[in-house]
């Protein structure tokens, strides 16, 4: 594949690697509600159909990571179905999510219940001072 970039009345042309098929796949983004109470944060999200080992959690500083995939089932039918409709996202599917606070993340929780995913992550405390600051 080869992409024209003008610049100042040139022409470049610069050739790109193609990409593996595996890249090219769709990813789901997750739907997400986060909330908090006076000592914790929670995420929910609905993840209906995804096995908890085909789950990923991470947290980096203040990025929290959800990753996954939902698997199609083949139990009804052939692969080769005759749809009406096909809205359900089957595959992988990731979410990032800046954190809205500190968290103490050597205490942190997850549980699915009723194909719900609720992550507990605790606040940590941080002594808010109040500082006066000298006018020179």
């Amino acid at each position: 594949m080869k992409i024209k970039v003008s610049k100042k009345k040139k022409n470049v042309s610069k050739e790109i690697a193609p990409v593996p098929e595996k890249l090219m796949e769709p990813e789901g983004l997750l739907a997400v509600d986060i909330f908090q109470t006076d000592k914790d944060f929670y995420i929910q999200t609905a993840v209906a159909g995804v096995s908890p080992d085909n789950l990923d959690i991470s947290i980096n500083q203040d990025m929290l990571t959800i990753k996954g995939k939902r698997e199609k089932s083949q139990k009804i039918g052939s692969p080769e179905k005759d749809y009406f409709y096909e809205e359900c996202f089957w595959g992988s599917f990731s979410r990032q999510i800046i954190l809205p606070g500190p968290v103490d993340s050597s205490k942190i929780e997850a549980t699915v219940e009723d194909g719900i995913l609720t992550i507990k992550l605790p606040k940590k405390n941080e002594e808010k001072k109040n500082k006066r600051i000298k006018i020179k």
